[in-house]
């Protein structure tokens, strides 16, 4: 039996978004039906001490012979680190990254991959330059779910996909949550607001449906949060440039708020997206970022309803994971080794770009939300919108 490959990974930040990604890598891989990888974990950085780095990889359960850093450059100079994780707010992302591709690393950065399109462009390019595998972490676009959605666009069995509605909201009750105005959902110096955090999973629905490698044309709708310029609601029309002999232009409607969504105790929550061609429609449940159920409806009559649970150690394991104060049932994991998976394997074998969220889509949807935040009038402090490199943030 040929022995698995490993990657070995640097987590670049220590945050709570850090803390679930590692947690998840961390479980066998053949508890998902992966075989052939293991990810194990090299090195963590924190920016504040060596002692908050060595309490994360102690919380997270790595191997005592991974090494703990008190800044990121340490961390990128690590010989034993093939790929690193990007963990830290996406103000930050455009330096954090251009960090590690000019110390010659592959990168698996988290969503959303950049503030702004220019900045996308140009890491996308340093990556090409270095030689260097670079992916964004947008987790949802690898769940086995979204693979069963693109199996059923392709099979034909939803005919000609003329409209995808997707919401991705949540009720935070801003002006109580956030009152002070530094928390990272709408603090201008974070890059906050709906459109970067939340919106960027609503466009992913029509994008894995409807893109075709040309632009979409934007019409977008935003409310700003009172207290700093950052969106709260935002709400993006698009049309997808398709040929006749394709059924002809299609539509999306991408929404996103930090002040209203589903009710959190409603037993029957609407679909977050739905898929809809001619012949039928697909609906998820009960998220757009992070759905866990879907309902295939057809003329036909065919009424097809599946749920999609995430695997890991089991019950009776004594493990658990989750995101911040949210926690899975015993033995589940939260779902974000299928991105590290995808992200191993194609650095592994050399594909250069990931298969279902290349750097060049991500870099149009970066287009896409620049044009949105046009139209809105939303601008960033110049810091964390430049392009130029190192910045001090």
């Amino acid at each position: 039996m040929v022995a698995p490959r490993e990657i070995r990974w640097g987590i670049l930040a220590t945050g709570s978004i850090a803390t679930t990604f590692t947690k998840d890598i961390l479980v066998d891989p053949k508890t998902r039906g992966v075989t052939g990888i293991i990810h194990t974990v090299a090195a963590a950085a924190s920016s504040s001490s060596v002692s908050r780095a060595e309490a994360f990889l102690r919380e997270v359960g790595a191997f005592a012979s991974a090494r703990a850093y008190g800044s990121y450059e340490e961390l990128v100079r690590d010989q034993d680190v093939d790929m690193v994780y990007v963990a830290t707010p996406h103000s930050h992302h455009y330096q954090n990254v251009m960090l590690c591709l000019e110390g010659g690393k592959n990168v698996l950065c988290e969503k959303p991959f950049t503030v702004n399109a220019q900045q996308a462009r140009k890491l996308a390019d340093k990556a090409r330059e270095k030689g260097c595998f670079l992916m964004e972490a947008l987790w949802t676009r690898y769940f086995p779910l979204a693979d069963y959605v693109r199996n059923i666009i392709a099979s034909g069995k939803l005919g000609t996909v003329e409209r995808v509605v997707s919401d991705c909201s949540m009720r935070l009750q801003p002006d109580t949550s956030f009152k002070d105005g530094k928390h990272r959902m709408v603090n201008s110096d974070l890059a906050g607001g709906a459109l970067l955090d939340l919106g960027v999973y609503s466009l992913t629905w029509p994008f894995l449906a409807l893109y075709q490698e040309k632009s979409p044309k934007v019409f977008a709708l935003m409310t700003k949060y009172q207290h700093t310029s950052a969106d709260e609601t935002t709400t993006i029309m698009l049309t997808f440039p398709r040929d006749e002999s394709a059924g002809g232009d299609a539509h999306a409607v991408a929404t996103s708020s930090i002040r209203v969504g589903d009710m959190p105790h409603d037993p029957s929550p609407p679909p977050s997206v739905r898929i809809q061609g001619r012949l039928g429609e697909i609906q998820l449940f009960p998220s757009a970022h992070n759905p866990n159920r879907t309902k295939l409806v057809l003329s036909d009559g065919t009424v097809e309803e599946r749920d999609w649970p995430k695997p890991g150690p089991g019950k009776g394991s004594g493990w658990y994971n989750g995101f911040q104060h949210f926690k899975n049932p015993e033995g589940e994991g939260q779902g974000m080794f299928w991105e590290a998976d995808e992200a191993a394997i194609a650095f592994l074998e050399g594909w250069g770009d990931a298969r279902h969220l290349g750097i060049n889509e991500t870099v149009q949807i970066m287009e896409v939300m620049d044009e949105v935040r046009r139209q809105g009038g939303l601008v960033y402090p110049q810091k964390v919108e430049t392009t130029e490199y190192p910045v001090s943030l």
